[in-house]
């Protein structure tokens, strides 16, 4: 009976080449210019006993990390659970760092956390970070050691480049849609505010509004169902005669619509409905969504790419296109 051969190991190579285990792993992990009698000795012993030193040690060896890191900023957990947007993000994320060999890993953080990027700096694994939701106090707390490795989504400066949705073309075309189809009183629930990055559609908003000459309704808002339905109704409190609700996200105008029918109002007949992101529930029944299309797959893919790709490829900001996508609901 044939016996099974057992892998070679670390321990194997440094007894048989008469050195330690912490020499025989610099030898064979570490790279760097000219070679040393001892080196040499365990790399040809190495060599000759088909030794095969395991990838992940040798990158973390050489510093470069095994894994990015998506670090998802919130007010709560709920900004990863359960979360399509976040789904759709480590999708692409993955797929695009598994063509060079790394994994990706999922974080949550309070939206203003100082500790995250200097903990993350600190971690070994850690080969970069794409960082999302960043807020002001978060991208000042970046560590010396980190820089060059942190991708944001949102806002970005210094050594941190971004990139982004551009939400205010996107956001820009929707609401210039409404006021063309003859909406003359529209609302807008705002996206939350702390995070900056989204103040660019209350911008739009403002924007649009003064341009055509129409008064300004901003409520108070999130990115979640309940912010919709809380929104919705606080709107037509307010402003009973109000004929058309932007909101930050879909998601926001799916709990807006909600709303909207508990109180008798018709859809688009008495309120036109729009929201931004273009999720695939938007194209659905019973009544589609009109919205901005955002390229979250294209965004994170380009992220990644950027911290693991050729150094210096990716610009300071980079914002990836929006456009009108026309439904039933507005």
């Amino acid at each position: 009976m044939e016996r099974r051969r057992t892998a070679v190991t670390l321990e194997d190579v440094a007894r048989a080449a008469g050195v330690s285990r912490a020499t025989a792993s610099r030898a064979l992990l570490e790279d760097g210019p000219g070679s040393t009698p001892a080196r040499a000795r365990v790399r040809a012993v190495a060599e000759g006993m088909g030794f095969r030193p395991d990838p992940t040690a040798r990158a973390l060896a050489g510093g470069a990390g095994t894994r990015v890191v998506i670090a998802v900023l919130g007010e709560s957990r709920a900004a990863i659970e359960n979360c399509e947007y976040v789904g759709r993000a480590l999708s692409a994320a993955a797929s695009a760092a598994d063509r060079h060999g790394v994994g990706v890993s999922l974080r949550w953080a309070p939206v203003h956390d100082r500790g995250l990027l200097p903990g993350l700096a600190a971690e070994r694994g850690v080969h970069g970070v794409v960082l999302v939701n960043t807020t002001w106090p978060v991208l000042e707390s970046m560590p010396a050691d980190l820089r060059g490795r942190v991708v944001s989504i949102g806002i970005g400066g210094g050594d941190m480049p971004s990139v982004d949705v551009d939400s205010l073309a996107g956001s820009t075309a929707v609401l210039r849609h409404m006021c063309a189809s003859g909406r003359r009183r529209v609302a807008m629930i705002q996206p939350p505010a702390w995070l900056p990055c989204a103040r660019r559609l209350t911008l739009a908003y403002r924007h649009v509004m003064a341009g055509e000459g129409r008064p300004e309704r901003l409520v108070a808002g999130g990115f979640d169902l309940d912010s919709g339905r809380r929104g919705a109704a606080e709107v037509m409190a307010r402003w009973p005669d109000t004929d058309a609700i932007f909101a930050a996200c879909d998601e926001v105008a799916f709990g807006a619509m909600a709303t909207l029918r508990s109180l008798g109002v018709r859809v688009p007949g008495d309120v036109a409905v729009a929201g931004f992101d273009d999720v695939p529930a938007a194209a659905l029944g019973p009544l589609s969504l009109t919205t901005a299309s955002h390229p979250v797959e294209r965004i994170y893919a380009a992220a990644v790419e950027a911290l693991l790709g050729s150094p210096g490829a990716m610009a300071p900001r980079t914002l990836l296109p929006s456009e009108l996508v026309l439904r039933e609901s507005a």
